[in-house]
């Protein structure tokens, strides 16, 4: 994680234990669990806690949304949640408290069940050593911006597009904050005219979006060698429920179509993670 962490910061950090955490926690106060999943399941969790293992934790300000909401962060001995609290500190959150000697003390309730980690793609976790480490990446339909502050806690200049300009704005002052090279723009992605910046990204990520007229200006935005990584319902995700618009939902082997010429690197259609879901990562 390339985030440059303040120490300053620590004074925010409130550290609270056994009965005070307890009546936080009673009190519906937002729990993050920054340990692997194999210790969240194996070794209990906080009912209710979110698993966002502290190695993917850039990404935690866009998950958590209003930087107002009291959070209280754990791991097991209260290591890795001080590197959690500082960031979330540093970026804005105003209510963060951290659990005084971690999981390892806590004597509240526990549960044992495993659960999916929060925030990112398991799709962009499932192709990330074909990500670049260097040059300039392109978050499409970003929304509050979960890739784009992991993407660009990895070194790349990401530039974050949506039409969200509340979301933006929010996604902004968090990089800023951070020192992260994310640049934020309002941008109609269903304007005929639409403007992805320069062209010659190294990475172009597309996750729960589709707009088809889109994707041959996708394809033309990425540098040579560059890489697509796309991942977006099936139709049949129309059988759960939402969404049901067929403009929103891919039939079976159409995003392979979609990206021609591109050279396919990976593609998975199934279900993942409880919805159906087309993906695919492709290079120019």
């Amino acid at each position: 994680m390339s985030v440059q962490l303040d120490p300053s910061y620590d004074i925010q950090i409130r550290q609270v234990a056994g009965a005070d955490a307890v009546a936080l926690v009673t009190d519906g106060v937002r729990v993050l669990d920054v340990r692997t999943p194999q210790e969240f399941s194996d070794l209990g969790h906080i009912p209710g806690a979110m698993l966002l293992p502290v190695q993917i934790i850039a990404s935690a300000p866009a998950i958590l949304g209003d930087p107002d909401t009291p959070v209280l962060v754990t791991c097991e001995h209260a290591v890795r949640s001080k590197v959690a609290t500082r960031l979330l500190a540093q970026a804005g959150f105003t209510q963060v408290y951290e659990l005084a000697h971690g999981m390892a003390l806590w004597d509240g309730p526990r549960a044992h069940e495993p659960q999916p980690m929060a925030g990112p793609s398991p799709w962009l976790f499932e192709c990330g050593d074909l990500i670049a480490r260097t040059g300039r990446a392109l978050d499409v339909a970003c929304g509050r911006g979960r890739h784009a502050l992991l993407i660009a806690s990895t070194g790349l200049a990401v530039t974050a597009i949506d039409r969200d300009a509340a979301a933006l704005a929010r996604l902004q002052t968090h990089a800023d904050r951070l020192g992260l090279p994310i640049q934020t723009r309002v941008t109609d992605l269903e304007a005929g005219d639409v403007d992805l910046g320069e062209p010659g990204y190294a990475l172009v990520l597309v996750t729960r979006y589709l707009h088809r007229p889109l994707l041959p200006h996708l394809l033309l935005s990425l540098a040579p060698g560059g890489v697509l990584i796309y991942e977006t319902f099936l139709d049949k995700q129309a059988e759960k429920g939402h969404p049901k618009n067929p403009d929103f939902l891919l039939k079976p082997g159409e995003l392979l179509e979609l990206v021609k010429p591109l050279e396919v690197l990976r593609q998975f259609e199934g279900e993942l993670d409880g919805n159906w879901i087309s993906a695919v990562a492709a290079r120019r």
